[in-house]
């Protein structure tokens, strides 16, 4: 007849036990001395230890000896189901007589020969964080001792297992921490995002132990990711890929602003047709943000099968987070560098251009004033036109400035209105075009648009000014409905823009050698025409100068 309670060898061995659960730190190597030494103390063929998953309230099996060293770790057990779900949920011990004629979630431990079980429940401060549980391959009535003993073993061991898992997630946020601070400390010792990625992305392939890694940058005027680096999947920039806001597996991310994880490519809707070229199986996804807004995609890849954790897609967004602010901290220095050069080259320009009209001005007044009793009236006449035509000239020069500011502080605003544009463009053409030069006026008499008039006017009469002063004549000022557009075009007989003129034709302070004028005209008009919804491009197929302004005829989109 067995002891009712545990005996001095059994508490000897008992002791042992404790000794083993408070040895070892590391949860694998306590598991495994826990189990053997279990055992060991109940003479049992198989002991298994099974761990409370929290946010899925589910049992996965940690660590086992024995037979069931072959079910492996794969099985997950809801709490209150089969035979460790109910210890855990009954918070007590349960004995299997008969696993036959048992409710077992497992058939593997029927099939492996398991006759009887006992199971004891892992309790800490009153919350159950596992099971732990014993069989044998003979039918066995387990004594109540022994449940005991079990339930002793259990108790202490639960401590041990705690710690080991405080221990196990110490260690593991601190190595998380280490690797986002060898991806922060890159990022922060590069300012040219051309520098910084190839030395980068390679870091986060290998902190995350995936096949590929690419990063994606918004282009917020086509809403497309543009593939700006990559490592394993390095033709995504060869080819200059694109993928639209909200399509595919980056478009999702981007949009959503959330991580993506796709476990199967080949079932997931791909925009990329690069990403299933080169096998990639498994991707895991993230939005690059600044101050809550995406400004691009990071995001990585494995060549066979994966399921990215919770942990991983923590991971990875942390880096992201990092790579987002590096990525924004570069952005504002190349904005202050351009912001100097303008700045420099705004300064010499302007005054240049101020100070002529400004001297004019002053030299024919000036004149006027000190010695306009001794000139003839028509000298005096002559000297009042210079002053006047010069000061309109510093009028326009300061009204292009002012629109420059607004440019910088992204004010510029639209009124748009209802315009028959045969009447409006006659007068801005009147007005511009100096008398007597060659105008051809090329309007149907009903065509209108919904427009701003006053940025009209700026738009058309800088376009007409160039071609008085730069082309040749005759001047042809056109409009006409397309595709749902209205297009008016301004086009001269002259030379047309320098070749090597055209690619910074739109860029501030660029002029033609000896070209007069701030070079200001062109980037204020676009950035008016792009207000409106539309653009200002420039056509030479046909010789000479060609300028065409496209406005949404229903106005601004």
């Amino acid at each position: 007849m067995r002891s009712l309670r545990p005996d001095a060898r059994q508490l000897g061995r008992l002791q042992e036990l404790t000794d083993a659960a408070l040895g070892h730190l590391e949860l694998e190597q306590l598991l495994g001395a826990l189990l053997e030494r279990t055992r060991t103390l109940l003479d049992v063929d198989t002991c298994a230890i099974l761990l409370l998953d929290a946010e899925s309230n589910e049992l996965v099996p940690r660590a086992a000896v024995g037979i069931e060293e072959k079910i492996g770790r794969g099985a997950r057990i809801p709490l209150g189901k089969g035979f460790a779900g109910r210890v855990a949920a009954e918070r007590r011990p349960v004995v299997l007589r008969d696993v036959d004629h048992a409710d077992v979630m497992n058939p593997l431990l029927r099939e492996e020969g398991i006759r009887s079980l006992l199971g004891v429940p892992l309790v800490v401060d009153g919350d159950v964080v596992g099971v732990l549980h014993v069989g044998s391959l003979d039918r066995r009535d387990f004594a109540p001792n022994e449940i005991e003993l079990l339930q002793l073993a259990a108790d202490r061991a639960a401590v041990a297992i705690v710690h080991a898992r405080v221990f196990e997630a110490e260690r593991a946020a601190r190595a998380k921490l280490e690797r986002v601070q060898a991806v922060t400390d890159i990022a922060l010792a590069h300012l040219d995002l051309d520098e910084l990625l190839p030395v980068l992305l390679p870091r986060i392939r290998d902190i995350l132990s995936t096949d590929t890694c690419a990063l994606l940058l918004l282009d917020e005027e086509h809403d497309e990711l543009v593939a700006r680096a990559a490592v394993g999947i390095e033709e995504e920039v060869e080819h200059g890929v694109r993928i639209p806001l909200g399509k595919g597996f980056a478009g999702r991310v981007a949009a959503t602003g959330r991580p993506v994880v796709l476990d199967d490519v080949a079932e997931a809707e791909i925009v990329n047709p690069i990403l299933v070229e080169k096998g990639i199986r498994s991707m895991l996804g993230v939005p690059l943000l600044v101050q809550a807004r995406a400004i691009g995609v990071l995001h990585v890849g494995t060549l066979t099968p994966r399921q990215f954790s919770q942990d991983d897609e923590e991971l990875l967004q942390l880096v992201a987070e990092r790579v987002a602010v590096a990525i924004e901290r570069g952005r504002l220095h190349e904005e202050l560098v351009l912001l100097d050069e303008l700045r420099t080259n705004f300064v010499g320009i302007a005054s240049h251009e101020l100070r002529t009209p400004a001297a004019s001005v002053y030299g024919a007044i000036a004149t006027v004033v000190e010695r306009g009793a001794e000139l003839p009236s028509d000298t005096r006449e002559a000297l009042l036109q210079i002053a006047y035509e010069q000061a309109d000239r510093l009028s326009r020069l300061l009204d292009q400035l002012l629109d420059l500011s607004r440019l910088d502080s992204r004010r510029i605003r639209v009124s748009p209105k209802p315009i028959v544009l045969q009447r409006v463009l006659a007068k801005i053409a009147h007005d511009a075009v100096p008398p007597g030069t060659p105008l051809e006026l090329d309007v149907p008499d009903d065509l209108a648009v919904i427009a701003d008039p006053l940025v009209l006017d700026r738009v058309v009469s800088n376009l007409l000014v160039n071609a008085a002063r730069h082309g040749r004549p005759p001047i042809v000022l056109a409009a006409e409905q397309r595709d749902r557009h209205i297009r008016i075009s301004v086009a001269d007989q002259g030379e047309g823009v320098p070749a090597d003129v055209r690619p910074r034709l739109f860029e501030r302070f660029e002029r033609g050698v000896d070209a007069p004028g701030s070079g200001l005209g062109l980037v204020i008009a676009r950035a008016y025409a792009r207000a409106h919804g539309g653009d200002l491009v420039y056509d030479d197929a046909d010789g000479g100068a060609r300028f065409e302004v496209v406005i949404p005829r229903g106005g601004a989109t």
